[in-house]
């Protein structure tokens, strides 16, 4: 529609100034490519109030094929960002238990958007922010400590604010089982803290081994407990009112955000002198870029969408506009069959993300996190994410690509031999039907999807293609046979048929799901 919007600057009609840029284009279809390649075009027609209409030339498309072949697992990578640092922050969940099923949706997004910008040139590191200080920490530890001594015989009063899951049992009974009770007997002060610790320790252990089993893998767990421990957060305070970036009022230090867009000033420092999260937080972030990262990404979960304003304000106030990005992630819905699931059968409270790992897998979790964009709520449907059916998504793309594999391995069963080399021009050029036409104009479509879905943080994109060209596969397939006494067609469409699969496995790949051969 370029010629509908150049009309009004250049006061011409539109058809005449897309009947004047198609003729241009026609040059190209009739001279071919600079440097004597595939002509990109095949028609360039004028349609309507003034749109111009380009079809691909079948050898710019068959050419495209051979790129695929060629470059194979590199298909689909560019080099935008010349290895520019990003640090990725996602997870980041309290260490005090398990992690839910929106932890894990945000830890598929995070791993399949650092894979993305990876295949798009940007030097990736992934960081997982430990908020093991303050508060929550105290009820934890608390929480255990109550559990521990009830396991241990000893009369003792729940704490009214604790934490009152069933895994605060499961923890307090972990640690009586290494230790035989003998925690109980030490001075109150004590106590509390070496069972805290052990605690935070244990729930710490739960959370890496359920990430790591999922394939989520972090550079850096960073703890908020170091951060106060080396003085940073009293230092960038100090720093901060030094700079008159912040001020005191009614026995409290505030730091004016709202010099720089925020809607208000905020706390640094309590009356009761004790820091708020956000002055971790902006000295968090500082301690990001004193590590050399140029763009600052944070995942995080939508009732945190009041707090991106002031992280901004305050990066902005240091001398840093721009450079934090916050992504934020809507919850899951969990389904069985449509119907809402709210409890888990074993301990009669919300299903956890090992839970559900567990009963679906990690190939289906991590799909179908992904199929929905993370500003929209996700339904996560159990007894769909199991079927081995052709509505399940990931199932369908899965089997797309076993099927090829199995093809394959027909085809050296009948001692053909399915050589690496690319078939000449001429054979490529059999592939002249319209389902063979869709599925090469498909796979086209791969490099700048990738491209694409990294700059926009959008890997939802990436799924929703894969199950197109999967669909545009099993039509092929099943309107044609693959392998037949045509020598020529049979190689033409194998070399297809690798291209597909490459692609697939590529785009998989990006997504952390694994390429089976067989199912």
């Amino acid at each position: 529609n370029v010629a509908l919007v150049l009309a009004s600057r250049l006061g011409r009609n539109p058809r005449e100034i897309a009947s004047v840029l198609a003729r241009r284009l026609e040059r190209k279809v009739t001279a071919g490519a600079e440097g004597g390649g595939p002509s990109p075009l095949s028609a360039v027609e004028v349609a309507g109030p003034g749109f111009i209409n380009l079809t691909l030339g079948r050898d710019r498309i068959l050419s495209e094929l051979v790129r695929v072949a060629s470059e194979g697992e590199a298909y689909g990578r560019w080099d935008l960002a010349g290895g520019s640092r990003v640090l990725v922050e996602f997870v980041s969940a309290n260490p005090v238990g398990p992690l839910h099923v929106g932890h894990g949706r945000w830890a598929a997004l995070g791993d399949a958007l650092c894979r993305l910008l990876e295949a798009v040139g940007y030097d990736v590191d992934r960081e997982f922010y430990l908020n093991d200080y303050g508060t929550q920490m105290e009820v934890f530890a608390a929480s255990v400590e109550a559990r521990y001594l009830e396991l241990a015989g000893r009369e003792v009063e729940f704490p009214s604010d604790g934490y009152r899951g069933a895994y605060i049992g499961e923890i307090a009974q972990a640690l009586l089982d290494e230790d035989g009770g003998r925690l109980a007997d030490l001075p109150p002060a004590e106590r509390r803290a070496e069972i805290g610790e052990r605690a935070y320790n244990l729930a710490l252990s739960h959370i890496r081994e359920s990430l790591s089993r999922f394939g989520v893998h972090f550079d850096t767990w960073f703890s908020e407990r170091e951060l106060h421990r080396s003085g940073a957060v009293q230092e960038e305070i100090r720093k901060l009112l030094e700079e008159g970036l912040a001020y005191e009022r009614d026995g409290a230090i505030w730091m004016a955000t709202s010099r720089y867009g925020d809607d208000k000033d905020r706390v640094l420092v309590r009356s009761n002198g004790a820091p708020t999260y956000f002055a971790a937080d902006i000295a968090y972030h500082l301690n990001k870029l004193s590590r050399g990262y140029r763009h600052l990404i944070n995942i995080w979960g939508a009732d945190h969408h009041g707090y991106v304003r002031r992280m901004q304000a305050a990066l902005e106030a240091k001398g840093y506009p721009e450079v934090l990005e916050v992504i934020l992630g809507q919850l899951v819905n969990l389904k069985r069959g449509g119907e809402p699931v709210r409890m888990s059968k074993r301990t009669g409270e919300m299903v956890t993300f090992d839970e559900l790992v567990e009963e679906v897998g990690v190939d289906a979790a991590r799909y179908l996190f992904l199929t929905r964009s993370q500003d929209t709520a996700l339904d996560f449907d159990i007894q769909l994410a199991v079927e081995q059916s052709m509505e399940n998504p990931v199932y369908y793309v899965q089997y797309a690509h076993a099927r090829i594999c199995s093809i394959l391995r027909y085809g050296m069963g009948k001692g053909l031999e399915l050589k690496e080399e690319v078939p000449d021009m001429e054979t490529l050029r059999l592939l002249e039907t319209e389902e063979e036409t869709d599925l090469a104009l498909k796979i086209f479509e791969f490099e700048e999807l990738v491209r694409d879905a990294a700059l926009d943080r959008a890997p939802h994109r990436l799924t929703r293609y894969l199950e197109e060209l999967a669909a545009a596969f099993h039509v092929f397939y099943n309107r044609h046979r693959v392998i037949s006494d045509d020598a020529g067609l049979t190689a033409a469409r194998l070399f297809l048929c690798r291209c597909t699969l490459q692609v697939l496995r590529n785009g998989l790949a990006l997504l952390g799901v694994s390429a089976p051969e067989s199912m």
